[in-house]
Protein backbone atom coordinates (compact mmCIF):
# COMPACT_ATOMS: atom_id res chain seq x y z
CA UNK A 1 0.00 0.00 0.00
CA UNK A 2 1.21 3.07 -0.79
CA UNK A 3 1.13 6.29 1.18
CA UNK A 4 1.68 8.53 -1.56
CA UNK A 5 -1.77 10.62 -2.54
CA UNK A 6 -3.39 9.46 -5.20
CA UNK A 7 -2.99 13.28 -7.55
CA UNK A 8 1.06 12.24 -7.18
CA UNK A 9 0.66 9.47 -9.24
CA UNK A 10 1.31 11.78 -12.88
CA UNK A 11 3.27 14.28 -10.91
CA UNK A 12 7.00 15.29 -12.14
CA UNK A 13 7.25 16.11 -8.90
CA UNK A 14 6.36 15.67 -5.58
CA UNK A 15 6.79 17.96 -2.46
CA UNK A 16 6.54 16.40 1.27
CA UNK A 17 6.58 18.75 4.77
CA UNK A 18 7.89 16.34 7.14
CA UNK A 19 6.63 17.67 10.63
CA UNK A 20 8.69 20.27 12.26
CA UNK A 21 11.20 19.38 9.39
CA UNK A 22 12.50 19.83 5.74
CA UNK A 23 10.49 20.39 2.57
CA UNK A 24 11.17 17.09 0.60
CA UNK A 25 11.59 17.73 -2.88
CA UNK A 26 11.50 14.24 -5.24
CA UNK A 27 11.26 13.63 -8.70
CA UNK A 28 12.42 15.81 -11.84
CA UNK A 29 12.83 19.14 -10.86
CA UNK A 30 14.55 22.21 -11.64
CA UNK A 31 16.03 24.47 -8.46
CA UNK A 32 16.71 27.92 -9.71
CA UNK A 33 17.75 31.05 -8.16
CA UNK A 34 15.26 34.35 -7.98
CA UNK A 35 17.52 35.40 -10.82
CA UNK A 36 17.08 32.01 -12.96
CA UNK A 37 20.61 30.49 -12.29
CA UNK A 38 20.63 26.62 -11.61
CA UNK A 39 21.48 25.29 -8.39
CA UNK A 40 22.80 21.91 -8.66
CA UNK A 41 21.31 18.98 -6.86
CA UNK A 42 23.04 15.96 -7.76
CA UNK A 43 20.20 14.02 -6.84
CA UNK A 44 16.50 12.95 -7.50
CA UNK A 45 15.76 14.09 -3.84
CA UNK A 46 16.51 17.37 -1.94
CA UNK A 47 15.90 18.58 1.28
CA UNK A 48 15.08 21.78 1.74
CA UNK A 49 15.32 23.87 4.62
CA UNK A 50 12.25 25.40 6.13
CA UNK A 51 13.33 26.93 9.62
CA UNK A 52 15.62 29.38 7.90
CA UNK A 53 18.73 28.49 9.95
CA UNK A 54 20.09 26.11 7.68
CA UNK A 55 23.88 26.54 6.91
CA UNK A 56 23.53 25.27 3.91
CA UNK A 57 20.14 27.09 2.02
CA UNK A 58 18.32 26.52 0.36
CA UNK A 59 18.89 22.89 1.75
CA UNK A 60 18.80 21.31 5.42
CA UNK A 61 21.37 20.47 7.44
CA UNK A 62 19.41 19.28 10.54
CA UNK A 63 19.25 22.92 12.31
CA UNK A 64 15.75 22.61 12.59
CA UNK A 65 16.23 20.05 15.53
CA UNK A 66 18.41 22.08 17.96
CA UNK A 67 16.65 25.36 17.62
CA UNK A 68 13.49 23.60 18.13
CA UNK A 69 11.98 24.46 15.09
CA UNK A 70 8.15 23.64 15.10
CA UNK A 71 5.70 23.02 11.98
CA UNK A 72 2.21 24.55 11.65
CA UNK A 73 1.40 21.54 8.65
Amino acid sequence: MSTEPEQTADAAATITAYPDGPLLVRGDFALVTPDGRAIGTRRGAVALCRCGRSGRKPFCDGTHRAVGFRSQA
